[in-house]
């Protein structure tokens, strides 16, 4: 597998789509840290970390919306890739529909929202936009 990462995002993706309400994925130390941000700004129900096998899973929980049945997870888009890496400064942060989705930047200091890195000041590898 080239891109883990887009992987991630995109198992996330079609369980939405289907309307699953757990979704497994294979895990690894980036992916566990991008799954807690995504439980911390409500975008996931829950979340579990499994240690079966060499390299574990994780299963999430997905959110929706009782009356509505829409996902709390609008879009996850890949911005940063294998081929064509995505880096930004903190002055340069990006802004994800003028504030109300999030960034997600690998910095020196870990993964963090893009909110968090600013009021840092660091910089970083832009991995995705999440609203």
């Amino acid at each position: 597998m080239t891109d883990p990462i887009a992987d991630y995002l995109t198992r996330l993706r079609n369980a939405i789509t289907a309307k699953h309400k757990v979704v497994e994925i294979p895990a690894s130390n980036l992916k566990k840290e991008i799954t807690k941000i995504l439980f911390d700004k409500g975008y996931v129900l829950n979340y579990k970390f499994l240690d079966d096998g060499p390299q574990g899973t994780i299963k999430i929980a997905l959110k929706y919306d009782a009356e509505t049945k829409t996902s709390a997870i609008q879009c996850l888009k890949r911005v940063s890739r294998p081929g064509l890496r995505k880096y930004t400064g903190y002055k340069d942060m990006p802004s994800v529909i003028n504030g109300l989705g999030i960034a997600i930047i690998s910095t020196s200091q870990g993964v963090m929202t893009d909110k968090e890195a600013s009021q840092l000041k660091i910089g970083g590898e832009v991995l995705c936009y999440v609203y």
